[in-house]
């Protein structure tokens, strides 16, 4: 069949998708169609930067979010046909330092359970989600995530564990996951377009601007420009035109022109069933889901279908192939969480099968009214169950400070005229007063609402701040760490000395730069916890603590120790 036979399916497209893209007031999008090797479309539409009203073209730049995630199982399959990685041989074996929250997941995850969803681990998205963090320091912190399920025992997405599959890939090749994937698949498929950072990517003067439907309008959104840690599991930012190398290198089993980059054995594996998938699709055209390696994996109207989709701030995608008939389809748009990639794609298979046209619009729309519906009731639900007449049980002042979490890290409260805000990972989002002492964390963006409560120690103050941040496990807890300025040396340094009490020496030192320590005779010395003001707790002593006093030149000239029985005075002596 020669390519104009080809492309008669595919009449009057063009003017589909822009019927598509003003229903769903999408900006813009580029979409491509590969078969049997032969590009019948690869076209902009619609525009990539509204305010200056420049158009999509085939080389126009989107973050394709996890449609990343095939690149790195692609890595990974590179290694295997190398000797140098096993699919099936313990992270750990690897990694010696990987450690879960549970023992035996640490001992047992695979690469192959790494990039299969099937760790155990619900998303815990907001750990990561803008973080700053190194790839390094993300992967220390996954010990502390909590899983809700065993190893294996159900799919779940998870987007950490990509990041472990690429700093996996780094570490077995003495670089990292960026310069091995440019070095061994961008380079060889000629993807010169390529980029793994917004940076790189808006240096090109090709990038399409993000857009968000907020409030029934569209408006431009910032740019994603955080995920350098996650990067594996979605960093990729591409054109259709590059992406369409991609493709053949997919449908032609790994070979790209007369070479064989990946082995047509490992493409086989990245695209057969390795974990079943809870089946949540209500439309028949759609069944049997499986994810693979990188690639989920359907049935759609009985042709075996393998797809992944991208969303990222601003950006939604879908890369799709149907293996037994060699079509290659790419849709890139420029609006958050939208079902134009999917309608589209479908549309173009079941013209390019003969099918009968499957009305996905409509299915889609009503889906998303139904969504928008229930999004509404629960915030009429929330302000139902609200108490009222309630009031924070502390001054707003009380409440400010950082909370720490080992796997999540620092949420810091702060206060300016009568409102709280949120600082998490380098979002600021307003805190505002619920009831009780439980407040409202809005990120608009997402239309997401996190109520976080707080509550006081036996003292009365507040010192652990929870919040549901992954709805699948139990609230995460984060303590009340003290002052920074309680760490410093030249805070530290006035306490330390002799003390006198009841005829005895009490000596505060140094144990290391940032922490003190106490000693009496005949006692071990005990480290010493800043609390607030010039007050420590005494580590290993439940219910001690010490406060140090000054005079009033600012001189310290002593120490009340405070225990479950009583209070001491201990006097400071001066040299």
């Amino acid at each position: 069949m020669n390519q104009s036979e080809a492309k008669k399916p595919l009449a009057h497209f063009e003017d589909f998708v822009h019927s598509i893209l003003q229903d769903w007031k999408v900006p813009g999008a580029a979409v491509a169609i590969i078969q049997n090797d032969e590009i019948l479309l690869s076209q902009g539409f619609g525009q990539r930067n509204r305010a200056e009203g420049l158009e999509v073209t085939s080389e126009t730049l989107f973050p394709i979010g996890s449609c990343t995630k095939a690149f790195t199982t692609a890595a990974m399959a590179l290694l295997v046909d190398e000797g140098r990685l096993d699919w099936d041989t313990p992270v750990k074996a690897y990694l010696p330092s990987f450690k879960l929250y549970d023992n035996f997941a640490t001992e047992r995850l695979t690469p192959r359970d790494l990039v299969s969803h099937r760790s155990g681990l619900p998303r815990h998205d907001l750990m990561w989600y803008n973080s700053t963090h190194t790839r390094k320091e993300l992967f220390d912190r996954l010990q502390y995530l909590e899983p809700n399920k065993d190893l294996r025992q159900l799919w779940q997405y998870q987007n950490l564990m990509y990041m472990v599959a690429g700093y996996l890939v780094g570490e077995l090749t003495g670089q990292t996951w960026e310069e091995f994937v440019q070095k061994r698949i961008f380079e060889p498929l000629g993807m010169t377009q390529s980029f793994f950072s917004i940076e790189q990517a808006r240096e090109q003067g090709q990038c399409s601007h993000p857009y968000i439907h907020l409030n029934d309008e569209v408006k431009e959104m910032a740019f994603y420009a955080a995920q350098g840690a996650i990067a594996p599991a979605g960093a990729i930012v591409s054109s259709i035109k590059d992406m369409s190398r991609w493709i053949s290198l997919q449908t032609n089993g790994g070979k790209i022109g007369e070479t064989q980059l990946i082995s047509e054995a490992q493409i086989a594996q990245m695209h057969s069933p390795q974990m079943v998938m809870p089946e949540t699709n209500k439309y028949a055209e759609l069944t049997n889901s499986t994810y693979g390696m990188g690639w989920f994996l359907h049935t759609y109207r009985g042709h075996k279908m393998v797809e992944h989709g991208g969303n990222i701030d601003g950006f939604s995608s879908l890369v799709t192939i149907l293996p037994q008939k060699n079509i290659g389809i790419v849709v890139l748009t420029n609006l958050q969480v939208n079902p134009v990639p999917s309608i589209l794609t479908y549309n173009i298979i079941d013209r390019l099968l003969g099918l009968e046209a499957v009305p996905w619009n409509e299915r889609f729309r009503k889906e998303f009214d139904e969504m928008k519906a229930a999004g509404t009731k629960g915030k009429e639900k929330s302000e139902e169950d609200r108490v009222q007449g309630t009031s924070p049980s502390h001054p707003l002042e009380a409440y400010t400070g950082d909370f720490e979490h080992p796997g999540y890290g620092t949420i810091s409260i702060t206060e300016n005229g009568g409102q709280l805000k949120v600082i998490f990972n380098s979002m600021e989002l307003p805190l505002k007063h619920y009831h009780y002492d439980v407040f409202d964390a809005t990120v608009e963006k997402f239309d997401l609402t996190i109520k976080m409560s707080f509550f006081t120690n036996t003292r009365g103050d507040i010192d652990t701040l929870s919040a549901p941040m992954e709805s699948a496990v139990k609230d995460i807890v984060f303590k009340r760490v003290p002052n920074k300025q309680m760490t410093e040396k030249s805070f530290l340094e006035p306490f330390t000395g002799i003390y006198e009490v009841m005829d005895m020496q009490m000596i505060v030192a140094f144990k290391s730069e940032h922490t003190l320590s106490v000693s009496m005779p005949g006692q071990p010395a005990f480290e010493l916890v800043p609390y607030k003001g010039t007050e420590f707790q005494v580590k290993g002593l439940s219910g001690s603590r010490i406060e140090f006093k000054r005079d009033e030149s600012g001189t310290i000239t002593e120490a009340i120790i405070i225990q479950p029985g009583g209070a001491i005075t201990a006097t400071k002596k001066t040299k």
